[in-house]
């Protein structure tokens, strides 16, 4: 797991995936406290539409500004896709550092994606916890062993270019 100390920069960029609003909640803290102007959430599409519109949504309802926010809605599927779009979009809008915030158990991965296809970004990794998945615990319950898991194999596939 990484886990920057957070500071200030340009925007922070929420990952999408997230099932419990977690995510956005932390970025959205991070932005009120001066971290930074404004919080990118990307989303992929679901059931009822964009990941990154119903969680500004939920944000909203937390009693977050949704003029905090900036929706970066796509189609795409995986974090090595996500993370070359949201590249295009941080190069297009001169961004240099950001603050990239997603579940702790994904923040490795995330953040060498990330580094990978930003090389010019600086990257400071802020994870967002879990419900479920506490990295002193997730070995007691099912599902934190299925994310365990299921994140090992996504890294493993990262490495070997799959």
């Amino acid at each position: 797991m990484e886990n920057d100390k957070p500071e200030k920069a340009d925007a922070a960029v929420v990952l999408g995936g997230d099932e419990f609003g977690t995510r956005i909640l932390k970025a959205a803290q991070l932005a009120t406290a001066g971290y930074a102007p404004y919080v990118l959430v990307s989303g992929p599409h679901k059931l009822l539409g964009h990941e990154s519109d119903y969680m500004i949504e939920y944000a909203r309802r937390q009693g977050y500004p949704t003029s905090l926010f900036r929706p970066l809605p796509h189609e795409l599927n995986s974090t090595r896709a996500e993370s070359e779009m949201i590249d295009h979009y941080l190069r297009s809008h001169n961004v240099k550092k950001v603050l990239l915030v997603t579940s702790n158990y994904h923040t490795a991965r995330a953040a060498r994606l990330m580094r990978k296809f930003s090389p010019q970004l600086k990257v400071i990794v802020v994870a967002a916890s879990d419900p479920a998945f506490t990295p002193d615990g997730w070995w007691k319950t099912r599902e934190g062993q299925k994310m365990f898991a299921y994140e090992w194999l996504k890294t493993i596939a990262v490495a070997v270019g799959i």
